[in-house]
């Protein structure tokens, strides 16, 4: 099986545990196994001179990207959260598009596609970002459309929204510039049962979310969370699946072990607690658009759901983000 020697670049940002470079990893590892010769030469660095310590003790002391020497086909930067790219060197952006120029393949896993945003390389293109990320990319990054597939992949762009998705997006990789064949082996190696494509969703289907397979509640809960800013009655959803009211109430009952009424207000409040935590909206907007009607309405349901008003949610994951600030600087 003919192969082509690839380096391959694995930049960490500040404060990503090594561990997330493993779902790529692993793939380039079994493409050498697989190959029965190295047809990728894999590298390890940093943005600066520090070296990356894990909080449960891994070290690693990588070179520093910039001194990497030239040559490399790949580069691959890695975080963990999108505040790793506040404040990304100034040399890191015009180096990105010359090696773009030069052909190298770049890509962001998980949140390393903050990296690239912030760099202006991804300003009109679609990238994939972690569901979790959405909301705080998107307030981040405005020109950058990001989408909630597994991965994007073009000729020299690539991102993936993480996990397991980063292994996807490295067997089509391989599969590209190696071929399927290897890339088919790669994944038989890993016990992958199939190669994802990346249009595919990120999350799980909803009826394993729900740990059930009963299509009205199926039918019910996904018009639940297409309607968060104007909430449906029970009725309006009984209707629409085909079902008594009474008969809705029993399969919640049966299969959440609760009312329609209140699994529709936690997911609005689930909601509304996700961007209130990832964005800077203010609280009134983030209250509307989750379907409640005025500020004190949303306040109370949500210290009834969690145990604090907004405004002290999130004033205390500013104070925990500042004081872990804090602590990286020492």
């Amino acid at each position: 099986m003919a192969t082509e020697l690839r380096r391959v670049v694995f930049a960490l940002l500040p404060g990503a545990h090594p561990g997330c470079l493993m779902p790529a990893l692993s793939v380039l590892l079994s493409a050498n196994r697989m190959a029965e010769e190295v047809c990728y030469q894999i590298e390890c660095c940093t943005l600066d001179e520090q070296s990356v310590r894990a909080d449960d003790g891994l070290l690693l002391q990588p070179a520093p990207l910039d001194q990497c020497a030239p040559g490399f086909a790949q580069l691959w930067l890695v975080a963990e959260s999108l505040s790793a790219s506040d404040h990304l060197p100034d040399w890191l952006a015009p180096r990105l598009r010359e090696w773009q120029a030069e052909g190298v393949l770049i890509g962001g896993l998980e949140a390393g596609v903050a990296a690239l945003a912030a760099s202006g390389m991804l300003a009109g293109a679609r990238c994939a970002v972690h569901w979790r990320m959405l909301d705080e990319f998107r307030e981040r990054f405005p020109d950058v459309e990001a989408v909630t597939q597994l991965f994007v992949c073009g000729e020299s762009l690539c991102s993936s929204s993480g996990g397991q998705a980063s292994t996807d997006l490295l067997l089509s990789v391989v599969a590209r510039e190696q071929g399927q064949d290897l890339a088919a082996l790669v994944a038989e190696d890993l016990v992958i049962e199939r190669m994802r494509d990346g249009a595919e969703r990120q999350r799980m289907p909803l009826r394993n979310r729900l740990g059930s397979s009963h299509p009205k509640l199926t039918q019910a809960v996904i018009l639940m969370e297409s309607n968060i800013e104007e909430p449906l009655t029970t009725d309006e959803i009984a209707r629409h699946v085909c079902v008594s009211r009474r008969q809705l109430e029993r399969i919640f009952k049966q299969y959440l072990n609760s009312v329609p009424s209140q699994y529709y207000l936690e997911l609005r409040l689930n909601r509304a607690r996700q961007m209130l935590l990832q964005t800077s909206k203010s609280i009134i907007q983030i209250g509307l658009s989750c379907g409640f009607s005025s500020g004190p309405h949303f306040s109370s349901a949500y210290r009834n759901c969690f145990g604090v008003t907004p405004r002290e949610d999130r004033n205390q994951r500013r104070a925990q983000q500042a004081a872990e600030g804090a602590a990286k600087d020492h």
